[in-house]
């Protein structure tokens, strides 16, 4: 083919030279813009807080006074809400002793945290009941992060906060557990550390919050020791008695009496002894004293009340702290909590936050309080996760010199059982603590929960099926498990254990040295998509929701399909060419196509 003349070379040319200067200048700039999307910004950084609300010096008097008001009325209203949370807390703990001792009084493990386990159980087997209070005191915290689901950067940084916990108490677990079983090395520590010294018996455990939350908690429900007591350690004459204590001042009226006698065997013949008589005195004062009802009906009411209180104290906390640190106060909250000693003492910092975390823990006398206060804290951005993960670590501590004084105080036959258990606590978090914290590279539980975060972020029904799955579902399974024996608990767990470690093996070499790996290892590709991506499950999960949504809608479309059908024929008996009898109509023909286009969803969704 003969080349084109130059004319209309020339010709086509001509249109590209008459572009204007702003189109070209526009055209050279495109590829600088789309480099701004290649930059991502770090979700973990922390924010920068300012101080938006009108300065201390602009307000005139009346404005500072009310504005003195205002904070005082807040910080007492926070004070209120954390009192009542932790009522509700203690209340919730006796409905559920309610609840499970009613409805089968044979499985008596729940009652042991709340006796003394040296009367009921050896050293060793209380041991893995120590770790497993350890993993349930996590669970508080997890919830209150929930409460910031409806922001997904708040959430994010609040649900890591909240199971860099879980992720501690989870992973010391999984590796002391097996080490203790095989060793025993916590219970030969806590042996010839009892019987180095000479402790004697000493005064009850300082009650500090108790004496402020008894007298509400104690008029609203109060239980009776020793039926608990003797439940746990199989008493047949505790199991018909309730649980629910009647008479709180009683005296006891040792007599000598004749008593029968069985060893007798043609007359009856009698013997003396002593006998010991209950003199009821006064009754308890609280509302449940006088019931006819029964403790399992009592208990699921106790329960529903307390879990309603429970989740209101929680969102009400969570705004309230959100309403609170804003502006100055958050901004000297930040800097105070966030920022680190100089060199070459910046290493103290979070041994410091340790100390400050136990000592919190230790008057408040309660973990779940003060992890479930710094929870939202971390989710606006006033605390770092890693500050957080020390403070949380020194909670853990903090509970266990709580126990440890309340051993102190045992009778002297139950004295060393009791100390032992409770230092027992004490080392398997101190050993938690050097296993997963002195060093960065062990710091595993910040990473998870970070990657968790991520992950909830992204698939918020996931922190759901997370906590339902980690404190509720795998527990009953293990559980259930190990009533079979060790050896189907070992069978079982075993091999789930392993596929576990290979994957996350797996995936830590594909992200950083996947040429180590085979080249069908090198990602998940060759697994279905449902096996390594939560995106199918997510579209399940939406589907799910919008069909409920849908159905609700289509209810209210039927409704106020009926509704306004009725008022149309009133109204076409009034006057037939109304302008709102046409508008109702136009009305009842949207209803009528929403409620079409609903039941084409449904049928047509999964």
């Amino acid at each position: 083919m003969a080349p084109r003349p130059k004319q209309e070379d020339e010709s086509e040319e001509k249109p590209k030279e008459t572009l204007d200067v702003p189109r070209k200048k526009s055209l050279s700039m495109a590829p600088a813009l789309s480099t701004v999307a290649l930059i991502e910004e770090d979700p973990w950084e922390m924010l920068e807080l300012q101080d938006t609300g009108v300065k201390w010096e602009d307000l005139d008097i009346k404005g500072k006074i009310l504005r003195v008001l205002i904070n005082a009325a807040k910080l007492i209203l926070l004070v209120g809400l954390l009192y009542m949370f932790v009522c509700s807390l203690d209340i919730l703990s006796s409905a559920f002793q309610l609840v499970q001792i009613s409805s089968n009084p044979c499985q008596y493990i729940s009652l042991l945290m709340h006796l003394n386990l040296s009367t009921v159980l050896e050293v060793s087997t209380a041991v893995p009941i120590i770790m497993g209070t350890n993993i349930g005191t996590s669970v508080t915290n997890t919830v209150v992060a929930m409460t910031q689901v409806g922001d997904r950067n708040k959430f994010r940084r609040a649900f890591a906060g909240a199971t860099v916990h879980d992720f501690f108490n989870w992973l010391s677990v999984l590796v002391l557990l097996p080490l203790e079983v095989a060793t025993g090395y916590l219970v030969k520590l806590t042996d010839l550390i009892i019987k180095s010294f000479n402790i004697q018996s000493g005064e009850n455990a300082p009650a500090l919050l108790n004496v402020i939350t008894d007298p509400l908690t104690h008029s609203i429900i109060e239980l009776d020791e020793s039926v608990i007591s003797g439940i746990a350690t199989g008493d047949p004459e505790a199991k018909n008695k309730s649980l629910i204590k009647v008479w709180c001042q009683t005296a006891s009226n040792t007599t000598v009496q004749n008593v029968t006698t069985s060893n007798c065997s043609d007359f009856p013949c009698w013997e003396l002894k002593n006998v010991t008589e209950i003199i009821n005195i006064k009754k308890c004062n609280h509302i449940f004293v006088n019931t006819n009802l029964s403790d399992l009906a009592v208990g699921l009411i106790l329960l529903a009340c307390s879990l309603l209180i429970l989740c209101t104290c929680l969102i009400l906390i969570v705004k309230l702290l959100n309403s609170m640190l804003k502006g100055q106060v958050a901004v000297v909250i930040k800097k105070i909590m966030n920022t680190d000693f100089p060199f070459p003492f910046a290493w103290l910092t979070g041994y410091i936050a340790m100390v400050v975390g136990a000592g919190i823990t230790f008057i408040v006398q309660s973990s779940s309080v003060f992890t479930s206060a710094i929870t939202p804290l971390v989710g606006i951005g006033v605390i770092k996760i890693e500050r957080a993960y020390p403070l949380s670590l020194g909670s853990n501590i903090g509970t266990t010199t709580t126990a440890i004084l309340a051993a102190m105080a045992s009778p002297g036959e139950t004295l060393g059982n009791s100390l032992q258990i409770a230092l027992v606590h004490l080392f398997f978090n101190l050993s938690g603590i050097l296993l997963w914290y002195p060093i960065p590279f062990t710091s595993l539980p910040i990473r998870m929960a970070k990657a968790l975060g991520q992950l909830t972020a992204q698939y918020r029904w996931f922190s759901g099926f997370y906590i339902i799955f980690c404190f509720f579902a795998f527990p009953l399974v293990v559980f259930s498990l190990s009533l079979a024996g060790w050896l189907v608990l070992v069978g079982v767990l075993v091999p789930i254990v392993a596929v576990l470690i290979f994957i996350i093996v797996v995936n830590s070499l594909q992200k950083h040295k996947p040429q180590w790996l085979p080249s069908i290892l090198q990602s998940w590709d060759f697994l279905p998509l449902w096996a390594h991506s939560l995106e199918p499950w997510d579209r399940v999960v939406t589907t799910m929701a919008a069909r409920c949504c849908c159905c609700c809608k289509c209810c209210n479309a039927t409704g106020e399909n009926e509704e306004m059908g009725k008022h149309e024929n009133m109204d076409q008996e009034i006057e037939m060419y109304d302008n709102s009898t046409m508008t109702n109509m136009t009305k009842i023909k949207e209803a009528k196509k929403m409620s079409d286009s609903c039941e084409i969803l449904k049928a047509t969704s999964l």
